[in-house]
């Protein structure tokens, strides 16, 4: 299964690709046609891996925040959040390589009250400071308990673009998706004191099937 985003790549790249190799193919005679074919099949072959999109299934506790995206864990820390929690909390921040699966996957079930798109830098995704210089979209869930998180999808120096299909007002479910970033990014879930972080530095996630917290009774 492969993400809807990238049906017009894949097929731009696929087109791309036959076209360079019938060039080659009619003016190159020698082993350097092939070389071409290779070339041409790697970077399709990369372009149709990048963009899957496998099944997940998520994991069950209505009090549990699950893990929006693939990909390791790079810093948590505690920061002064005034956008939308406004308090005290906890950054957990996630980078995907090029090759992780980029599809992105709803936190936590709950009110969608916050969005906002933010043009920006293209900082390598994991610097510290691409959370507030680059190119993002926030977005702020408030749970049926009342706790609010906040998440972000954060460009890099490759991913150059953000894409989501959540507005303010939705009722969001857990481990639904809801978007994608293009070719190697980051994102960073922004939570409360109420809850129990559950992974740390270094640890591998999957997006809807890793906890990263858990709201305290």
């Amino acid at each position: 299964m492969f993400a809807k985003e990238g049906y017009p790549t894949i097929v731009t790249v696929l087109t791309f690709s036959a076209i360079v190799c019938g060039i080659a193919s009619y003016f190159l005679n020698n082993w350097f046609v092939y070389v071409v074919y290779g070339l041409m099949g790697a970077l399709s072959l990369l372009i149709i891996y990048f963009f899957r999109d496998p099944e997940r299934t998520p994991v069950d506790g209505s009090d549990l925040i699950l893990s929006p995206a693939d990909g390791k864990v790079v810093l948590i820390k505690e920061i002064d959040e005034k956008v939308y929690l406004k308090e005290k909390a906890t950054q957990i921040s996630i980078f995907l390589s090029p090759l992780d699966v980029h599809v992105n996957r709803v936190p936590l079930s709950g009110k969608l009250e916050y969005v906002k798109y933010h043009p920006g830098e293209y900082l390598m995704a994991w610097n510290e400071h691409s959370s507030e210089l680059n190119e993002r979209a926030d977005f702020g869930v408030r749970h049926t308990s009342g706790t609010k998180i906040f998440f972000k999808q954060i460009t890099g120096f490759l991913a150059r673009r953000i894409v989501y299909h959540i507005k303010e007002g939705d009722d969001l479910v857990a481990g639904s998706r809801f978007g994608i970033m293009k070719f190697g990014s980051r994102m960073d879930v922004i939570v409360p004191g109420n809850v129990d972080i559950q992974v740390k530095e270094g640890d591998r996630t999957r997006a809807a099937e890793s906890v990263l917290a858990r709201i305290k009774p």
